[in-house]
């Protein structure tokens, strides 16, 4: 009687374990040292039979909103980097303030600046309707950056899926976690390598600088008072810093904005390195990467602005390695209903 009941078990548990993962390719029973034998790991055919038309309905959605607002696609790859450097890319830069949840999204790197929020929303009512409580909020931030890189011209790649979103976000994290725009090259380094991020993923991901714009307030210290002397930053090319004090004054405006990429703002491309290499960096993030004292920071901003194609397939590769940074999965954290409050 025993060895029935303990053979039914086992047929049912395999009889699960198989429906599961042909659900969620994800999910690997067998072999391996993860949680009691069973491997969570983040795979590109996560989706393949639970929601084969999750990217569809996201480059749809994409394709629409940048139509309307080019921003869009750099506010969305902002988001996903500003998610995956505070507790991993677990979704947690979406939530609310609520009563259990003090969110992300008034931090001192995000307030009055990240953006996006309504595109995500409309992405994921979308998946809703097709797969219901399927895909996760942070799979849809870590889709959603891939084609907005794709849309404004740049490199495609196959990502890993499976993430699940967080129940809880963390203000404090947030604001240390995220590097300042007047960061120092140290500063970068510090703040890529406590992420598991090396110097060539900090060059690579900057490109994405080469889309987007950025405040005044961001660079007005490098007009004004770089070195606290009330001069501005001798690294700034002479035109290019007249063409920024018009746009950025001393006093007020800090919310004008200018281009991270004024040769080609609007174009996924390697414009960004060369205006590097002319004194045309806009942030002190920015230039720091040719005239910090790092050799290999330099060195790589230079073979990016020479070949294109070496910067999109190291984009590519930095951004797989920043979006497997510390993602639920498995049994952990939840598929949320809606991205800006806990189940």
């Amino acid at each position: 009687m025993h060895f029935i009941k303990v053979t039914l078990f086992a047929m049912i548990a395999f009889f699960l374990s198989v429906k599961l993962s042909l659900a969620h390719p994800g999910f690997h029973f067998g072999w391996g040292d993860h949680h009691r034998g069973i491997s969570f790991g983040l795979s590109p055919q996560f989706y393949q039979f639970s929601c084969p038309q999750a990217n569809d309905i996201v480059m749809s959605v994409l394709e629409k909103a940048i139509a309307k607002d080019m921003r869009i696609a750099a506010s969305l790859l902002r988001l996903h980097f500003h998610d995956c450097f505070v507790q991993g890319c677990d979704a947690s830069i979406l939530l609310e303030d609520s009563a259990r949840i003090v969110s992300e999204k008034n931090s001192g790197p995000n307030k009055n600046s990240v953006r996006g929020f309504e595109v995500i929303d409309k992405i994921k009512s979308k998946l809703e309707e097709a797969c219901p409580q399927t895909v996760s909020c942070a799979d849809i931030l870590a889709l959603a950056a891939r084609g907005s890189t794709v849309l404004s011209g740049g490199p495609n790649w196959e990502l890993p899926l499976g993430r699940r979103d967080s129940k809880t976000a963390s203000l404090s994290d947030s604001n240390k976690n995220i590097p300042p725009p007047n960061a120092t090259i140290e500063n970068l380094v510090t703040f890529f390598k406590r992420h598991g991020l090396d110097e060539v993923d900090l060059v690579a991901l900057s490109g994405a600088h080469t889309i987007g714009v950025a405040r005044c307030v961001t660079f007005k210290q490098r007009l004004y008072n770089q070195k606290g002397n009330n001069q501005p930053d001798e690294n700034l090319e002479k035109s290019f810093y007249f063409d920024l004090k018009t746009m950025c004054p001393k006093s007020g405006g800090d919310n004008f904005i200018s281009p991270l990429d004024f040769g080609s703002p609007r174009m996924f491309d390697n414009t960004y390195f060369k205006l590097i290499l002319r004194g045309k960096g806009l942030l002190n993030s920015d230039e720091v990467l040719l005239m910090g004292n790092v050799k290999e920071t330099q060195e790589l901003v230079k073979k990016y602005a020479q070949d294109e194609s070496l910067f999109f397939e190291q984009f590519a590769m930095s951004m797989i390695k920043m979006g497997n940074l510390r993602p639920l999965t498995g049994f952990n954290g939840e598929v949320r209903k809606n991205c800006r409050r806990v189940n």
